[in-house]
C-alpha cells in the first residue's frame, strides 16, 4: 500500500512521515497525490463518467459500491486537518477523477484545541487524534456517496444555501420533489437550508434552516450596532438583546434525496465553512457517479 499523509496547516499530529501543506491545500500542493495515482494507474480501463452517466439504468446512484479499478497496491490518502481541508483533497481528487484512491481522515485542529467536525460525525470517526490515526492507518474501506455542487466542489461534512447578506431567504430550496424552503418575504421566511451527505443512498439529507446559518463576521459582514437610539433604556436593550442562535433546524423538514436544487435571487453557498466569493442565482447538489472510498468503522 503507497500511503500519503497530508498534514494541512499546523495542526496536531502523531509521529508520522508526512507532507505539509496549508490549512486548505492547494491545487499545485496536491501535485504529489495526482502524481502517485497517475503512477499506479496510468490509463483506468472502467467506464469513463461520460459513459456512466449514459448507462440506461441507475445502478450507480444505488448502495454505495468498491472501487471498480483493478489495483493490487492501492493508493491511500490521509488527510490530517478539517473538513474544509478535506473538502480541498476530495475536489481535487473528483476533478482528475480518481476517487479509487482510499481516504483517511484525521480531524485535527492547531494546539490540540477541540474540533468541530461534521464529516468525522458522519462517518463515525474517532476525535482522539491518535485513534483516528491508527483507523486511518489500519482501517478497512466502507465506500460512501461522494457529494458534490455544480461548480465542482466536494462536500466533505456540511454544506449550506441561504440569503448572501445572511437574513432570511427569498427563494426556494427542493429537495427532489420536495420542496423544503421557500420565501416570498422577509417575514416568517427560512434561512436557508444545510444538508449533510448519506452513508448510503439516495445520499444527501437536508433540513430548512430557521435561524442564521453562519457567524456573520465570520462572511465578513457589517455586523455594526445601531447605536442611534440613545439614553439607559436603550443601553438597556443592546446589553440584554439576544443574538439568534446560529444553525438551528427544524427537524420536521428533514428529506433525504439524489440532490437538491436552490433558486433566489443572491443566495450564499458555504462547503465545509467556506462561503462561495459571490452571490448566485441557482446552486445544486447532487451525488456523484464515483463513490467515495472512506475509511471509517463499521
Amino acid at each position: 500500500m503507497h500511503v500519503h499523509i497530508l498534514r494541512c496547516g499546523e495542526v496536531e499530529i502523531p509521529d508520522v512521515e508526512f507532507s505539509q501543506v496549508s490549512a486548505i491545500p492547494t491545487r499545485q500542493e496536491l501535485k504529489s497525490i495526482d502524481a502517485a495515482a497517475a503512477a499506479i494507474l496510468p490509463e483506468d480501463p472502467t467506464p469513463s463518467l461520460d459513459e456512466i452517466a449514459r448507462q440506461p439504468d441507475v445502478s450507480h446512484l444505488g448502495a454505495p459500491q468498491f472501487a471498480p479499478q483493478p489495483i493490487d497496491d492501492p493508493l491511500r490518502i490521509i488527510v490530517v486537518g478539517n473538513d474544509a481541508a478535506l473538502s480541498a483533497v476530495l475536489t481535487r481528487m473528483m476533478r482528475a477523477d480518481y476517487m479509487w484512491a482510499e481516504v483517511g481522515y484525521v480531524p485535527a485542529s492547531s494546539g490540540g484545541a477541540a474540533l468541530a467536525s461534521t464529516a468525522a460525525q458522519n462517518w463515525n470517526i474517532p476525535t482522539d487524534v491518535d485513534a483516528a490515526m491508527q483507523l486511518a492507518l489500519e482501517g478497512a474501506v466502507r465506500p460512501v456517496p461522494l457529494i458534490r455542487n455544480d461548480t465542482g466542489l466536494a462536500v466533505a461534512g456540511s454544506a449550506t444555501v441561504s440569503a448572501w447578506d445572511n437574513g432570511p431567504m427569498m427563494g426556494e430550496i427542493i429537495v427532489d420533489d420536495t420542496t423544503i424552503a421557500r420565501g416570498e418575504s422577509d417575514q416568517n421566511s427560512p434561512f436557508g437550508a444545510r444538508l449533510v451527505p448519506m452513508v448510503d443512498a439516495p445520499g444527501i439529507l437536508a433540513a430548512t434552516a430557521i435561524s442564521p446559518v453562519a457567524n456573520p463576521r465570520a462572511l465578513g459582514l457589517d455586523v455594526t450596532e445601531d447605536t442611534a437610539e440613545t439614553g439607559l433604556l436603550a443601553r438597556f436593550k443592546r446589553k440584554f438583546a439576544k443574538t439568534p442562535e446560529l444553525g438551528q433546524l427544524d427537524p420536521s423538514s428533514a428529506r433525504t434525496g439524489r440532490a437538491l436544487q436552490a433558486g433566489g435571487p443572491e443566495l450564499r453557498v458555504i462547503v465545509d465553512g467556506v462561503s462561495g466569493k459571490r452571490p448566485v442565482q441557482r446552486s445544486t447538489f447532487y451525488r456523484h457517479l464515483r463513490d467515495l472510498q472512506i475509511i471509517r468503522p463499521e
